[in-house]
């Protein structure tokens, strides 16, 4: 697998694993593709924003067109957000990037942070438009429809009573905080997320580290394999084992750039996602506390928690598969390197032992 096959204009890419996985209860053949893409820089005298361009083709014929292009910032996504939490307080909400810092990142808008949102808020929409209750919300396809005028007006309407029954619903759960007695299943779920959130943080933040430390090694690499081109001028005897280090790191160096990718691609993006979700899943516990005052509520939580596992299991598996097919590619490549360079030098010694006994 080509871990740098990752093309923004492809909403099914392989690595990202947007809209790879289908479940039983899903639709066999897909109508809503979202491409999110072309990040563009805005500066006015009170601001710098960044936005983006989305691309949605369907063929529900519930849309007006087959194909809508708008452009959109952080805001307006973080609206849906909140709207899609309103309308559906019982539903596992896809989380967005940071508002600001992305692991890794300083600058704000740098092209690194930028890239990194860019294929954040394309998965976010692609999660909600795969999710079976969340892709026929309104404000959704407003969002992928409208004009920035018809979405500002849009935003400024009064929330309608799907909204106001989702604000009744948590704030019904907000004042049931005192309740001790709930469903056990409600029991089982806090105690997942607890022991979940404490083990994606924890490989969140050693996958960083070691994503890191591997960036420091490549780059004291790629300053190796000159030194000994260098040397080799000075040293007439040594040339060709010196030259063939040289060749054998650089090698390496391209290996280890193309792991880092890789890594960068397909694992963190992966588990830094499901740590966002982790931090957002602790609203399971306060719809538990509803009970038997919202039974639909908690069986609409119970469809959607088995569906977020089952999803969650086959991206962290898959983002382990690619891993370990990145690094046996690696290792091998490695491997093969410098085991061609022992080759070369004792071939190179029979060849002077043989010259030596005539």
């Amino acid at each position: 697998m080509d871990m740098n096959s990752f093309s923004p204009m492809m909403p099914t890419s392989p690595l990202s694993m947007i809209n790879q996985v289908k479940f039983e209860d899903e639709p066999d053949l897909k109508d809503l593709f979202i491409t999110v893409d072309e990040p563009e820089s805005h500066v006015t005298t009170i601001e710098t924003f960044i936005t983006y361009r989305i691309i949605t083709k369907t063929s529900r014929g519930e849309f007006d067109s087959s194909e809508f292009e708008v452009r959109r910032r952080y805001q307006d996504f973080l609206w849906l957000k909140e709207k899609l939490e309103e309308a559906h307080p019982t539903l596992i909400i896809p989380p967005l990037p940071e508002k600001f810092i992305v692991k890794g990142m300083v600058e704000r808008f740098n092209d690194d942070f930028i890239e990194t949102r860019r294929k954040a808020l394309h998965k976010f929409l692609n999660r909600i438009a795969d999710h079976p209750t969340l892709t026929f919300n309104e404000d959704f396809k407003v969002f992928l429809t409208a004009q920035a005028w018809e979405l500002s007006s849009h935003k400024k309407q009064g929330p309608g009573l799907l909204s106001r029954m989702g604000q009744t619903v948590r704030s019904v759960a907000l004042s049931m905080r005192g309740v001790k007695s709930r469903p056990e299943e409600f029991m089982e779920m806090n105690n997942f997320i607890e022991i979940f959130s404490h083990k994606i943080n924890l490989i969140d933040k050693i996958s960083q580290r070691i994503y890191k430390e591997e960036r420091d090694y490549f780059d004291e690499m790629k300053e190796y394999g000159p030194i000994h081109i260098l040397w080799s001028a000075s040293e007439e005897d040594l040339v060709d084992p010196l030259k063939g280090v040289a060749s054998c790191l650089d090698k390496c160096c391209k290996a280890t750039e193309k792991r880092m990718a890789g890594l960068s691609e397909a694992l963190l993006p992966v588990v830094h996602e499901y740590v966002l979700y982790s931090e957002m899943l602790m609203l399971t516990e306060e719809i538990g506390k509803l009970e038997d005052k919202v039974e639909c509520a908690n069986n609409a939580l119970k469809a959607d928690w088995e569906r977020w596992r089952q999803n969650m299991q086959n991206d962290i598996k898959s983002a382990f598969t690619d891993m370990a097919e990145e690094n046996i590619c690696y290792y091998e490549q490695c491997l093969a390197t410098w085991e061609s360079f022992l080759t070369s030098q004792t071939d190179l010694h029979l060849e002077e032992a043989s010259e030596d006994k005539f």
